[in-house]
């Protein structure tokens, strides 16, 4: 499941049921689920993540699997290629000021985002870098000082690090630092860290943060030693600055006799993601032109480590993602075999997807959804199976999502046979998982999970785990829903069902949102791309439509998701903000009141 921003499955256990033998399916057995979750959680795939031999080995499994189960496969032999960014490396990154030349991963690192450049210009300190006005606290760091075209240097976290409900929290970002030095000028950003925000004065890791897109101009962490060398044309040191800022709440910004120059270079390592398409035609003439689309995501967080998404950040071991989501993989492949076994039953055609780089932003569905390989405006439903295999033995109940959907979705989950299986429904459409890419478009969406659990991205999800019979049991569920809908006369009836937006991003307060759901995979530097928008929310009250490119707010540029929320996070439900968009290459700039 998508490493969300702390995503929560929230279940209302009912009541309990029989013996638990009988929740098996008598078409699929625990044996099968478990034959497949065995192997794409083994550590021969070690982990699964996108671009790797294991990753690949997972595709090929359920490609092959495909094809023996009779199902026509789509894209190229099955495949559905598309481009990944995975992880970031350093390339050549330089360091100078004065006589001393740095060394990189020494003295200095770039920062993830960023931009790849070459920098000479002067020093000014900004204390902490902050520019907010909040009932009595005032803090500018920028007020008195023009850095124009200039390094400024930052301290990072903010003056009240040892308490948990500071004020501060939501100024403390270093992108959000970035973003206000950049919107006063700054040419590059300096970054140290103060010892009572890091006693070991660790330089930051260079880890891909699921967004290509860098902040436009250089930024760089240094080692306080190098800093110090930088603030002694002025007698004056990181610790004393620090002290200075923590004692008195008021800005010391300078500009330093000092000159620096850089070169910094991140480079994005692009693996081919692979979402594996197969089809079992519809026996209808007529109902056979439309689709039901059942989909599953392959990937997992591979050897872990820092910026995968694994709970124990500073692991190195295979995360094995037994249920997280080899488990749905196998519901798909049970499924795909059982139906395409008695294919002259359905009457819509079926589309069975294994989704790629899930993990790295819902990737490989939004690929598909904006390159379909069958015709999506045709597609009646996505069920979507991810984590199906926790269920509990003593209360059992699973939670599925998006029946608010559709007019229909409810009515018809309650006429199937639950098999002893509590059935929890939550109406919203959007959510931590692929379908949230087909709501997106429209599209009505059952989304299956038991939910997340204390193995969830840890090296703990292991298949020894997973229970199998109640696996088997959902999965003769989800069997039962695709027969009816594949088979009824009438279309379900779309309709909006919460956002179509994430909740905001940790670290951001937001009192006020637009009403859209941002495109996380556009590639694009010059702005922030329109998944969707609400129904009757501000953005569509004000004009904007999906597929437009949200390029500034407020004239502030808006270039991407970092942007954006920083925009919003200082604004306020009532207030009424233009907001720059480009549709089909025109500008547009439209009022909307939050």
């Amino acid at each position: 499941m998508l490493r969300g921003y702390s995503f929560i499955f929230l279940f209302y256990i009912l009541t309990s049921f029989g013996a638990f033998s009988q929740l098996v399916s008598e078409a699929i057995t625990a044996e099968d689920v478990k034959t497949h979750v065995s192997y794409l959680a083994s550590d021969e795939l070690a982990g699964r993540y996108p671009g790797t031999p294991g990753g690949f080995a997972a595709a090929v499994y359920i490609r092959d699997h495909f094809r023996s189960a009779g199902l026509t496969l789509l894209g190229e032999d099955g495949f559905q290629i598309f481009d990944a960014v995975v992880s970031v490396k350093e390339g050549r990154n330089e360091f100078s000021a004065g006589d001393f030349t740095g060394t990189a991963s020494v003295d200095f690192t770039p920062f993830p985002f960023t931009a790849n450049t070459t920098l000479t210009a002067g020093v000014v300190f900004a204390g902490y870098g902050f520019d907010f006005s909040h009932d009595s606290l005032v803090w500018n760091d920028y007020e008195d000082i023009d850095v124009t075209g200039s390094w400024v240097m930052l301290l990072r976290g903010d003056p009240e690090m040892d308490k948990q409900d500071s004020y501060f929290t939501s100024f403390g970002e270093d992108r959000d630092k970035v973003i206000a030095a950049r919107d006063k000028g700054a040419a590059g950003v300096l970054f140290v860290s103060g010892s009572k925000f890091d006693e070991q004065d660790k330089l930051v890791s260079v880890y891909f943060d699921k967004s290509r897109s860098d902040a436009g101009i250089p930024v760089i962490h240094v080692k306080r030693s190098l800093a110090d060398q930088i603030l002694a044309s002025d007698n004056i040191t990181v610790a004393g600055m620090e002290s200075l800022l923590i004692s008195t709440y008021r800005p010391a910004s300078r500009r330093l006799n000092a000159r620096v120059t850089a070169t910094t270079e991140i480079i994005h390592e692009v693996v081919p993601g692979r979402n594996v398409v197969g089809m079992i035609e519809g026996s209808d003439p007529v109902q056979g032109e439309s689709y039901i689309i059942v989909g599953a995501h392959y990937d997992h967080l591979g050897m872990g480590g820092q910026g995968s998404g694994s709970r124990f950040m500073d692991s190195t071991a295979i995360h094995y993602g037994a249920d997280d989501n080899a488990s749905g993989v196998a519901g798909v492949l049970e499924l795909a075999a059982k139906l395409a076994s008695d294919r002259s039953s359905l009457k819509r055609n079926i589309v069975f997807i294994a989704f790629d780089a899930e993990e790295l932003g819902l990737l490989g569905s939004k690929h598909f959804v904006k390159n379909p390989v069958v015709d999506i405006n045709a597609a009646m439903a996505m069920i979507n199976l991810d984590m199906i295999g926790r269920l509990k033995e003593d209360d059992p109940a699973i939670m599925i999502g998006g029946t608010g959907t559709s007019k229909e979705s409810q009515e018809i989950l309650e006429s199937l046979d639950s098999r002893g299986i509590s059935m929890n429904f939550s109406p919203e459409g959007y959510g931590p998982s692929d379908h949230a890419s087909f709501y997106a478009e429209d599209i009505p969406v059952f989304f299956f999970s038991t939910g997340a659990h204390e193995d969830y991205h840890t090296p703990n999800d292991r298949w020894e785990l997973i229970n199998y019979e109640g696996a088997a049991a959902i999965i003769g569920i989800v069997e039962d829903l695709i027969l009816e809908l594949a088979n009824r006369e009438e279309y379900l009836t779309f309709r909006q069902a919460g956002p179509k937006q994430q909740g905001s991003r940790g670290g951001y307060r937001l009192k006020a949102t637009l009403g859209i759901m941002p495109d996380f995979t556009s590639s694009s530097k010059g702005g922030l791309g329109v998944g969707g928008v609400r129904a009757d929310g501000p953005a569509q009250k004000g004009g904007m439509l999906k597929g437009d490119v949200i390029t500034a707010i407020d004239g502030r540029p808006v270039n991407d998701i970092y942007d954006y929320m920083n925009r919003l996070q200082k604004m306020n439900p009532g207030q009424v903000i233009s907001v720059d968009v480009m549709r089909e290459g025109e500008k547009l700039v439209l009022v909307i009141r939050l």
